[in-house]
């Protein structure tokens, strides 16, 4: 009599957990679809949550094109002044530097990623020639 009590406890337990599982499953997995679309839209830098427009508004610079034609100097130049002004020693805030070195990361991330794309198109475009070395 005994072990049907128990069998039944266990049985009933497993269909418990075996729900449970199966529901926690299902909104991990819808979780991640909507996680995906939010990431896939490249709008947001993984790392700093800012966006580009708001990196570009933060340092006062023009945002890049499709080409990555911002000028690296210009940003440079206005990450360094920035930063300086807003340094805690001087009286500045510690919050407004971070924002301005997330801001510098985000362009330069962007300025990147158009490079890589730009040689990857050339080289797509021009065909891919190994260096070939002759030996003597």
């Amino acid at each position: 009599m005994a072990h049907r009590i128990v069998s039944q406890v266990v049985v009933t337990g497993a269909r418990v957990f075996g729900r449970a599982f199966a529901e926690a499953y299902k909104q991990a997995q819808a979780a991640g679809k909507h996680n995906a679309g939010k990431k896939g839209s490249g709008a947001f830098s993984s790392s700093s949550g800012v966006t580009l427009d708001e990196a570009c508004k933060i340092l006062n610079v023009k945002q890049p094109g499709a080409a990555g034609e911002a000028n690296l100097e210009q940003v440079m130049e206005r990450f360094k002044k920035l930063f300086d002004l807003n340094d805690p020693q001087k009286g500045g805030s510690f919050y407004l530097q971070s924002k301005i070195l997330r801001a510098r990361q985000r362009i330069e991330m962007e300025l990147q990623q158009a490079e890589r794309k730009a040689a990857t198109e050339k080289e797509l475009s021009e065909g891919w020639k190994p260096k070939v070395y002759k030996d003597r």
